[in-house]
């Protein structure tokens, strides 16, 4: 699958520098060609030789050292590379490459590489979540750079949080879908929606819900990559769209019915990501609802039904819908699918602390109108995407 591809592997003073041995022994199965430089803090947690004799090829770490072969992989690895992995990434190593530092040969070689860079961050949990890092982290992705998201469990502190390196099979899946990426959806129109939805009681209040929108828009990324075209219907989220994304904003539940109806004719698959408000007030005061001292009622009428009113006029579609639920999943779930006219139902239960709202992770069951279902995670919300995607594939053929 990467014969003929050059993998520059970049290994930094991480605990976790170990893992990249089978990194990049899987690599090599694959066929790629990798060519490892290391920090000289990395040579303190696994010794160069190793990785040289994983690799098959001299290790570089000092920048002025003298070359073990004589060519164009050492006076110009930038140039060679189809792809550069760092792994693990480092704090410190992350701010370097952010703010253009270029003080060892690792550093500088990566800011002389043209080619996809795929960053693997791995630290301390109050570390990964400082709010440096992950501005350093946001802006590299703004510049184009791939981020793995580090996995959430027990870290080499002692501590149990989100930092560790994911398992060795994850980085080469995301390098291969980096270097290989499967195009398997295009000509394909999907309609996805994300996010809440807003209803409003007056000027300034509204009832809504904890949703982020980050599933709906990892559906619309992992859409996107693998060639679909891709409309995005997204209640008020604080996430930048995928690239080459069409994006429709809106508010009200409304508001989201009538931007799916807007591109419902050409889609051939719709996603029903977002969760929308059940409810919304019977009238909007104008002014804002001052205190009284006697308490507030408020009447409510339920909104618009979004998948069921697509549902009605479906036609060949897909349609996929989710679930949120405290109870009875896979019922709920095969109910909402018979009732909405779905094709399979994303459920999960809300209020667990690796999925739902909010979360980067998710764990679902796929379930089907006739009860039969598939679970997938706990995992990134990427990855539940693609499973999701799959899924979809399969139903289209």
């Amino acid at each position: 699958m990467l014969s003929g591809y050059t993998i520059v592997v970049g290994v930094t003073g991480g605990i976790a520098a170990y893992k990249t041995l089978e990194v990049i022994s899987k690599l090599r199965k694959l066929g790629a060609e990798t060519r490892v430089v290391m920090t000289e803090n990395a040579t303190k947690m696994v010794a160069p030789i190793t990785f040289q004799t994983i690799s098959n090829n001299p290790v570089i770490v000092r920048m002025f050292e003298e070359p073990k072969q004589w060519n164009v992989e050492h006076v110009a690895l930038a140039e060679v590379a189809d792809l550069y992995l760092v792994c693990p990434a480092t704090a410190n190593v992350i701010g370097k490459i952010y703010n253009g530092i270029a003080d060892d040969f690792l550093t500088t070689s990566i800011m002389a590489c043209t080619a996809p860079k795929l960053i693997c961050p791995a630290m301390n949990h109050n570390m990964y979540v400082n709010p440096v890092v992950q501005r350093n982290l946001a802006g590299l992705r703004e510049l184009g750079y791939h981020i793995l998201e580090p996995d959430s469990g027990r870290l080499a502190s002692g501590i149990t949080g989100k930092g560790r390196l994911p398992e060795p099979d994850r980085v080469v899946q995301e390098v291969v879908s980096i270097l290989v990426p499967r195009r398997d959806l295009e000509g394909l129109n999907i309609l996805i929606t994300a996010g809440p939805t807003r209803e409003w009681i007056d000027p300034v209040r509204y009832i809504s819900n904890p949703s982020t929108g980050k599933m709906g828009y990892a559906l619309a990324a992992a859409a996107k990559k693998r060639g679909a075209n891709v409309y995005l219907v997204s209640g008020p989220v604080a996430l930048e769209p995928p690239l080459g994304v069409t994006v429709k904003q809106v508010e009200t539940a409304q508001e989201m019915l009538d931007a799916c109806l807007e591109f419902y004719p050409e889609a051939h698959v719709v996603i029903g990501a977002a969760a929308p408000g059940d409810f919304q007030p019977e009238g909007v005061s104008e002014q804002k609802i001052k205190k009284s001292g006697d308490g507030l009622r408020l009447t409510f009428r339920e909104t618009p039904d979004i998948l069921k009113t697509l549902g009605r006029d479906k036609g060949n579609r897909i349609l996929v819908g989710f679930a949120a639920e405290t109870e009875n999943i896979l019922e709920n779930a095969v109910e909402k699918a018979r009732q909405k006219n779905l094709d399979l139902v994303c459920a999960n239960q809300v209020g667990l602390a690796d999925r739902g709202f909010g979360s980067d992770t998710n764990a679902i069951s796929i379930v089907m109108p006739d009860g039969s279902h598939e679970e997938f995670g706990p995992a990134p919300k990427y990855e539940i995407a693609m499973a999701i995607l799959d899924k979809v594939k399969s139903l289209i053929g």
